[in-house]
């Protein structure tokens, strides 16, 4: 008889280890953070995701974000999977840029999400915001971010390109989506010049 497998938090974090990411972004935080920095602008990283927050936090860029929203379980005191413990979609990510634009680093402080905080006294004003997606599940978050001011940029697979970039497109016509760009992280690529543009219209705004 077949032994029955475990999910466990350790055989989450090893999966971690096989990610492969799109060329450049290993790389990227590194660079751009540089670019940034030299503009005068503390520049964050945040992870909105509807995968596994174990996953992503023991991936090789897990460091280098300042806080990650992610799906996730419970374990037990053997690191057992026994419950999910979060649950992130297309509808519970907008809530987390709210957080972002708060300061509220966690998910489970409603009252100061719902609480009235002038746009002035705001952690990260949302015209400072700039939000990839490249999924279905960000489409609401990215067409919000446009109606408060922020950036969006629509990302999609180089290898999809023939259908991804029509969707994309679409997206962009129907004022949902401000940019998109193949995900090339590569210093020079379409993607890394549309950052630096924002990065420097933000830097002259102030």
């Amino acid at each position: 008889m077949r032994s029955k497998s475990l999910l466990t938090r350790k055989l989450l974090e090893k999966h971690a280890c096989d990610l492969t990411f799109f060329p450049g972004v290993e790389t990227w935080f590194k660079r751009i953070n540089a670019y940034a920095d030299n503009l005068g602008i503390e520049l964050k990283h945040y992870v909105i995701s509807s995968g596994l927050r174990e996953m992503i936090h023991a991936s090789k860029i897990g460091s280098e974000f300042d806080y990650i929203w992610a799906s996730g379980f419970m374990y037990d005191d053997n690191g057992k999977a026994i419950w999910p413990a979060l649950a992130v979609n297309y509808t519970t990510k907008t809530q987390y840029l709210f957080r972002i634009n708060k300061g509220v680093y966690n998910s489970y402080a409603n009252e100061a999400i719902n609480s009235f905080t002038p746009d002035h006294k705001r952690a990260v004003p949302f015209p400072n915001i700039i939000y990839l997606g490249d999924g279905d599940t960000d489409v609401p978050s990215m067409k919000m971010m446009m109606h408060q001011g922020g950036k969006s940029i629509a990302v999609y697979d180089p290898e999809q390109k023939a259908k991804k970039e029509q969707e994309c497109k679409r997206l962009q016509l129907q004022s949902r989506v401000n940019y998109y760009a193949e995900a090339y992280y590569n210093e020079g690529s379409q993607l890394d010049l549309i950052i630096k543009d924002i990065l420097q219209h933000t830097a002259e705004s102030y």
